[in-house]
């Protein structure tokens, strides 16, 4: 794959998609991280008018500083909103109702309340909101429903960890934001690897290079992780087509 006319090409299909859709730019979040990192500067080849949502959630501080480091590098207009007061209020409300949610239900609010949040944004400006979702994270199922696998588009859908990194490389995104180990920031400490149980290369090897290539361990994971997250990818289920 010639990484540079994937540039170009994904940018000039964004721009088409933003001008038939007859809205007036784009709004994404960003953080900093390689996937949300790549997705705005492609939107920025396309348009002038890229909206930047920093949405701290009790997130790293530094999540914050990355993503205007990186607004700053590709000129990109953001706003930030800190939704760390409407999340614990949130919470208590559903927990007082409810009872206390499990720990991964309590942390999904989170990319939830951000894309209620870039929805809000996209909708007082007439804009589209990209999604930043990686193939590697969708065949895994890593994304929450209704939170960040929710978009208008998606540029990068289909680039496996490895693919998107060298487009993010020809894309001249800084090595220390590229290479930032990636985390949804659910939690302290948190990240994908760890929380998947596996590593993006070996997920990356089965998708590109077939399942003969990972140990079997990594296979049934993989494969057990595929099936139980297909409900994330398939549209909602009526009881007739309409």
């Amino acid at each position: 794959m010639d990484y540079q006319q994937e540039v170009e090409a994904r940018a000039a299909w964004i721009a088409e998609l933003l001008h038939s859709s007859g809205c007036q730019g784009i709004v994404l979040g960003i953080s900093g991280g390689k996937d949300s990192s790549i997705v705005a500067a492609l939107c920025r080849r396309a348009t002038p008018k890229v909206l930047g949502a920093i949405l701290p959630c009790g997130s790293l501080a530094k999540d914050g500083s990355d993503a205007r480091h990186l607004a700053e590098i590709f000129a990109i207009e953001t706003t930030e909103i800190d939704l760390g007061p409407v999340y614990l209020q949130h919470l208590q409300a559903i927990q007082t109702a409810c009872g206390e949610l499990t720990p991964l239900a309590a942390a999904n609010l989170k990319p939830r309340l951000r894309m209620t949040t870039l929805y809000a944004l996209a909708h007082a400006r007439g804009y589209l909101v990209a999604g930043t979702s990686n193939r590697s994270e969708r065949v895994m199922g890593y994304f929450t429903k209704w939170g960040d696998g929710v978009s208008d588009f998606n540029p990068i859908a289909d680039l496996t960890v490895r693919e998107v990194l060298l487009l993010g490389e020809a894309l001249g995104i800084p090595d220390d934001l590229l290479y930032k180990p990636p985390s949804a920031g659910l939690w302290e400490g948190q990240t994908d690897e760890a929380e998947l149980g596996i590593s993006y290369a070996a997920i990356d090897r089965y998708l590109l290079e077939g399942a003969e290539t990972v140990t079997s361990a990594e296979r049934e994971l993989i494969e057990r992780a595929r099936r139980s997250s297909e409900h994330k990818r398939n549209p909602i289920r009526t009881f007739r087509e309409v």
